[in-house]
């Protein structure tokens, strides 16, 4: 019932930037959590970056200082500003929304992933 779109994703330079985006659709009453994980061959999925209504923030360690979570709620839209990029964060990324639906029920929702990938 909640559909999550990430777009953005791709092949770039290490140092280059790079920006993410997902569009949550459905019959969303409200979201509350919006966050940015990630896996890369052979790891675990892991938490690149949350943030909750009102601002706060929370991001891993590998990206803090590079990487910067936003989010649109009007457009329902959450951002992800990655700069000076690495190889180590060659991954898949997925975006994950928690919230209210129009009919009361919650939900928890991921998307189906983008690929970033940095090298020369």
């Amino acid at each position: 019932q909640v559909q999550l779109v990430e777009s953005g994703g791709g092949l770039v330079q290490p140092g280059r930037s790079l920006i993410l985006s997902c569009a949550a659709s459905g019959s969303i009453f409200g979201i509350n959590g919006m966050a940015w994980h990630r896996q890369a061959p052979g790891n675990q999925r892991e938490l690149v970056a949350a943030i909750i209504p009102g601002g706060p923030t929370n991001y891993g360690d590998s990206v803090k200082g590079r990487f910067t979570i936003t989010r649109d709620n009007a457009k329902k839209t959450l951002y992800l500003q990655m700069n000076s990029l690495k190889p180590g964060d060659t991954a898949v990324y997925y975006c994950y929304a928690s919230g209210v639906l129009a009919n009361g029920a919650s939900f928890r929702s991921w998307g189906q992933g983008t690929q970033v990938t940095v090298s020369s």
